[in-house]
């Protein structure tokens, strides 16, 4: 018995020597996918506070190991904040907002601003978990990022309505939409960006003085979009530029639109919001972006007001308001979207409601809808879902 015990132990690696071993000599029952489909009908049920924590109760891979796990939208967490240049803390932002998406499920995931479910769609969407980014190395956080972004970008998606997948980060700082841009720019090339924030984030890296600069401390969380430009990650078409929208923050002086300029933007203040509303603000987007050219859709936390999201690293006072936000990204969803990100969600810094992370969490939501809809659009099926039973009210 004890021989036995033992050659089991040793060649156990053989599925073969499992199944015969197993048990200590009990024979390992086969099931059957109508006792399969039971199980899952008594016991695979979540609700909103129970289960592990991934990003709406997706199934969770960790998909830089899972080479031939396959998907056509990926959730990717980039826990990383050495970039910031005021608090820093928004390494924590992925489990935040995974965390803050408890009460989305795709029993009742039903956006009735967009007329879909997201998660009862074409679409395969999976929690793909963190990029195991370095915290003491800016460098090599950086080719990390990169590297990540580009492997998991060229992975062949399931659905044939894409020719490639899509990812949405949660940030980490928003340093990551530059490795985001490079991994993007080697499958689609230049492309333009809107850009959600306070602040500009194209500023020229010598805008922060300081005796020790150095060739690594260009690369901060308010440069990332000059670097992306000067690299050629950006179209700098006339004709075709990119958008923020939002900014209310201080500047070195008019210099820095000058810069801004130079780079190929469009700029939409959030005091815009006062006098074009909602739909206007939609109207100057949708202007400048249209709907066939490949979008990179970023969205810094800090564009909302720190009543609605204080948990940010650096928060400016006269911002949007959360609905504002959604109804402006509900209405840019004709975009053609390649990828997306929704950064700078500090937790420390806010309340016990978990109101920044749940904000951020909608943000991601509002997204994963557009990307599932504008699939459903390319087919000819615009506002129908695989799921059409009504809405229900939530619990």
């Amino acid at each position: 018995m004890r021989s036995r015990a033992f050659l089991c132990l040793a060649l156990s690696y053989g599925s073969a020597l499992v199944r015969a071993c197993g048990g200590h000599g009990h024979e390992v029952r086969e099931w059957t996918q109508e006792e399969l489909d039971e199980l899952e009908r008594r016991w695979g049920h979540e609700w909103g506070f129970s289960g592990i924590s991934t990003f709406a109760h997706l199934p969770y891979y960790k998909c830089l190991t899972t080479p031939n796990e396959l998907f056509d939208i990926a959730i990717i967490g980039a826990p990383f904040d050495t970039a910031v240049s005021y608090r820093p803390g928004a390494r924590f932002g992925p489990r935040a907002i995974r965390a803050a998406s408890a009460r989305q499920t795709s029993f009742r995931g039903y956006n009735p601003r967009a007329n879909i479910n997201p998660y009862a769609n074409w679409a395969k969407i999976l929690d793909c978990g963190d990029i195991p980014v370095v915290p003491v190395d800016n460098a090599m956080a950086l080719k990390q990022m990169t590297a990540a972004f580009t492997e998991l970008g060229a992975r062949p998606p399931v659905s044939p309505l894409l020719s490639k997948p899509k990812l949405i980060t949660l940030g980490g700082d928003h340093s990551l939409s530059l490795p985001a841009l490079r991994a993007i720019h080697e499958l689609y090339g230049p492309v333009r960006v809107l850009h959600f924030d306070a602040h500009l984030d194209t500023w020229h890296p010598a805008k922060y003085p300081s005796y020790w600069a150095s060739e690594q401390s260009q690369f901060t969380h308010g440069s990332m979009f000059w670097m992306a430009g000067e690299e050629g990650l950006l179209s700098n078409r006339s004709g075709a530029p990119s958008v923020h929208a939002g900014l209310r923050t201080r500047l070195s002086g008019t210099e820095d639109w000058d810069d801004d300029d130079a780079q190929n933007w469009l700029r939409i203040s959030a005091d815009d919001v006062d006098d074009l509303g909602t739909r206007g603000i939609v109207d100057s987007i949708m202007g400048a972006l249209g709907t066939e050219d490949p979008v990179y859709l970023s969205v810094d936390i800090d564009v909302l007001d720190p009543a609605f999201a204080p948990g940010t690293g650096t928060p400016e006072p006269g911002g949007w308001t959360t609905r504002e936000l959604i109804r402006i990204l509900r209405g840019v969803e004709g975009l053609n979207l390649v990828g997306a990100d929704i950064v700078e969600v500090a937790p420390a810094y806010q309340g016990n409601g978990e109101e920044t992370a749940l904000a951020a969490a909608q943000v991601v939501f509002e997204l994963l809808s557009s990307m599932v809809k504008k699939g459903l659009g390319e087919m000819g099926k615009t506002g129908q879902v695989v799921d059409d039973a009504p809405a229900k009210e939530e619990l």
